[in-house]
């Protein structure tokens, strides 16, 4: 049996917390540090045990049984990778570029709504730390930080707005010119959410947004208005049914390129038909998502759907991917089979639960340092240097 190494041990104890633990291996007082976070799992478990259960249950739970949410982590465990040896990976170069704004590594923060149920540097924080991480950074529609207040919280980092159109088009075509106003570079219209899922949690929880906070991009009823529903009911999705239009389609991607000049990305393609007609009507570009599988439980993980919309539009389109990534083999996943970046959502907010901006910068470096590992053992110096042969099905392989 091989000894210990316990070089280095007394040096250390000096910054250690001192106390003896209750099982330790050795013969004599253990002296306990603080756990490093080394995976997006640790920053989950973390936020868990600080999130109150309102917010907790709305930032984590899927629709219906929550098939979807599970497949969305278990179809990228489905994808074996195919590492090339004796190339020379001294030097790496993760760099990208999306509608021409460079970005350090291809990975974005998902819009999420109402982050400052997080923590009080809400938004901001998180947008501060994808600006430090050369990242994008998404707001939702149903932000408790305003446009103007994000653009001059955060105002180096490269910023997209999420959309959604209400049932007033005055109130999404202000939006709208807020957005280009304040600098965003990219409108992100969320297409799979005429209504909003039945998330049973939300339910059970009678949601509402704390009453301290408002949806900070609106006025009167339209920030106040996911407030205590009706028993057996969410605020969030009676505000959704109460607001926004159930009756849009892909004809209103006109109206929407009509009253703007920035690119146009429609969030929710999950079928190759959707994928040809976002070209068809004009988009620049698409994320391959299944609103976190918060909408309908059953559909396909998105890393599963990705291959036919990849097929479908080439590079006619910018396709982008969120869902389910955690590690960062999950990131060269999504890019082996064609995504030309991805976004995280709820690892963000376990980031800002946990430390706020400096929690979700440290959740961005353990993610971008686990990219890094990967590429660099699957043989890449760079994104170009990433081929669909480095990712197959486990069906390929013979089963033992």
């Amino acid at each position: 049996m091989l000894a210990p190494n316990l070089s280095g041990f007394s040096a250390s104890l000096g910054g250690a917390s001192r106390g003896v633990a209750k099982h330790c291996i050795f013969p004599f007082p253990c002296y306990i540090t603080a756990m490093a976070l080394v995976c997006v799992e640790d920053f989950e478990k973390k936020a868990v045990g600080q999130l109150e259960k309102n917010a907790l249950d709305y930032y984590r739970s899927g629709a219906g049984e929550q098939f979807t949410l599970g497949l969305n982590r278990e179809a990228f465990r489905r994808l074996r990778l195919r590492p090339r040896c004796l190339r020379d990976v001294s030097r790496l170069d993760i760099s990208t570029k999306i509608f021409g704004e460079q970005m350090q590594w291809p990975l974005g923060i998902a819009p999420t709504a109402m982050q400052k149920m997080a923590h009080p540097d809400g938004e901001v924080g998180n947008a501060r730390a994808a600006g430090k991480a050369g990242s994008i950074f998404i707001l939702s529609t149903l932000s408790t930080t305003s446009l103007e207040d994000l653009a001059a919280g955060a105002p180096d980092t490269i910023k997209w707005f999420q959309l959604y159109i209400y049932k007033d088009r005055t109130i999404t075509e202000k939006l709208v010119r807020r957005a280009e106003k304040a600098n965003f570079k990219a409108l992100v219209l969320t297409i799979d959410a005429p209504i909003f899922g039945h998330r049973r949690a939300d339910v059970r929880n009678n949601f509402s947004l704390p009453s301290h906070l408002t949806l900070a991009n609106f006025q009167g009823v339209k920030a106040t208005g996911v407030g205590n529903a009706a028993v057996g009911a969410s605020g969030i999705n009676e505000y959704v049914s109460s607001q926004f239009d159930p009756t849009i389609t892909w004809k209103d991607i006109a109206w929407l390129k009509s009253i703007t000049h920035l690119p146009i990305v429609v969030k929710g393609v999950l079928t190759a038909e959707d994928a040809v007609l976002a070209q068809e009507f004009g988009c620049a570009g698409l994320i391959v998502s299944n609103h976190g599988a918060r909408q309908i439980d059953t559909v396909p993980a998105s890393i599963e759907a990705l291959p036919e919309i990849v097929k479908a539009v080439g590079d006619n389109l910018v396709v982008m991917l969120d869902g389910g990534i955690m590690q960062g083999n999950d990131i060269f996943k999504a890019l082996a089979l064609g995504a030309k970046t991805v976004f995280v959502g709820r690892p963000a907010v376990w980031g800002l639960a946990y430390n706020g901006q400096k929690g979700v910068e440290e959740m961005l470096s353990v993610l971008k340092k686990d990219f890094e590992i990967t590429m660099a053992l699957i043989g890449c110096q760079s994104l170009g240097d990433i081929t669909s042969a480095m990712v197959v099905h486990e069906s390929k392989y013979a089963k033992l």
